[in-house]
């Protein structure tokens, strides 16, 4: 029977945390027909509370499957996944919903904003899940929109936003649960330059001021270097390490 959760010195799944992962010995093969391919076989790692990390290489590569591991999103093989004192890899699943509501949050290059909802609606629509009162979620949505600079936006629909706007709007839901990790998979592959390097900006204002812990997926080099590490993955291992 699964366990809950594991922690040293705490018993609930949404105590604080560092913000660290730890990724140790970690296995992960996924059915195809009647083979098995192997992701990851042998991968460790750690990525430090605070830290801003970009993970490149080719397609097929892991990327993005590292990504729904460390967001509790698919479970390893074997192997321990750990976020502070937490090691998501054993817990129950509705105790990794509530860790995931509580600690991580996600932004996806194609923005996955409801098409139909307003711009303030969207990013007040994981908050619906919390025991905010209605006026506590209005107030922290419109302080999360001014600090994305999208408070004259904020009852536009999503086609009435370029997609930079798109994308911060993305941002600003991701940030709605106040989580202490941000995964970005391929945040600015749909944007043109200039609203690239805005949310580029903006990731770095998140990192460097409010202390969040980034784990950004990319295709971009350039993207790349606004990290403060840059890890090269390529067939399931880490073969480059270097400095931003």
């Amino acid at each position: 029977m699964e366990e809950d959760f594991e922690m040293d010195d705490s018993n609930s799944v949404s105590a604080p945390e560092d913000g660290s992962i730890s990724i140790n010995n970690v296995r992960k093969d996924y059915r195809i027909g009647k083979n098995s391919v192997t992701i990851f076989s042998d991968l460790t790692m750690t990525i430090r509370g605070g830290d801003f990390v970009a993970i490149v290489g080719p397609s097929g590569s892991g990327k993005s499957t590292l990504l729904n591991l460390i967001g509790g999103i698919d479970r390893p093989d074997a192997g321990d996944i750990n976020f502070g004192h937490v090691r998501i890899g054993r817990m129950s699943e509705s105790a990794l919903t509530k860790w995931r509501g509580a600690n991580v949050g996600f932004v996806f290059q194609f923005y996955n904003l409801m098409p139909m909802l307003t711009a303030e609606q969207n990013v007040e629509l994981p908050l619906l899940l919390t025991s905010l009162t209605g006026r506590q979620r209005r107030e922290r949505v419109e302080t999360i929109l001014s600090l994305v600079g999208l408070t004259d936006r904020r009852k536009h629909l999503p086609s009435e936003l370029s997609g930079g706007q798109q994308q911060r709007v993305g941002i600003a839901r991701a940030l709605a649960g106040d989580p202490k990790l941000l995964l970005c998979d391929e945040p600015t592959g749909d944007l043109d330059r200039d609203s690239a390097e805005d949310v580029l900006a903006m990731l770095r204002i998140l990192n460097k001021d409010l202390c969040k812990t980034i784990v950004m997926v990319t295709h971009d080099d350039t993207a790349a270097r606004s990290a403060k590490r840059v890890l090269r993955l390529d067939k399931g291992r880490f073969v480059e390490r270097e400095a931003a």
